[in-house]
């Protein structure tokens, strides 16, 4: 599959809307799922949406998450499973966490959790995120972000 049919299907992804992003709040990784906060988060003279974007550009993959929620719990669990490493932002653990979680509203059209941000691009919830690894579409859309971050 080319790069170009790649970032195709993410971009109609995307206008199809259903998915979350927002700051770092931690790391998770294959050999520990997990979490920390990052005390800096919503600190920042940024705006909820500078930050969002600036986590999102900096990392491969962003979940926006609450840590209460079954569904962002799945999608983290699929991404582990697969050993990829993912930035996830615990939104129910930020002082200002409800203005990220607007911000992310305005930019892919829900409130809903988890938001998943891959290579950059809005792929949406947990069941889209599901729906893309069985078709065998989320690999490739990972592969691409970190064959071209190296």
């Amino acid at each position: 599959m080319s790069w170009r049919h790649t970032a195709r299907v993410g971009t109609q992804l995307f206008r199809r809307g259903g998915g979350a992003a927002q700051r770092l709040v931690g790391t998770a990784r294959a050999a520990g799922m997990g979490s920390s906060t990052s005390p800096s988060l919503g600190s920042s003279a940024a705006s909820p949406a500078n930050q969002i974007q600036e986590t999102i550009s900096d990392n491969c993959v962003v979940i926006f998450s609450k840590t209460t929620c079954s569904y962002c719990t799945m999608a983290k669990k699929l991404f582990h499973d697969m050993n990829i490493n993912y930035k996830v932002v615990e939104l129910d653990m930020l002082e200002y966490g409800s203005q990220f979680q607007d911000a992310l509203c305005k930019m892919t059209g829900e409130r809903t959790v988890p938001r998943i941000f891959v290579n950059g691009t809005f792929i949406g919830g947990a069941t889209d995120t599901h729906r893309l690894h069985k078709e065998g579409k989320l690999l490739p859309l990972v592969h691409q972000c970190y064959f071209k971050k190296k």
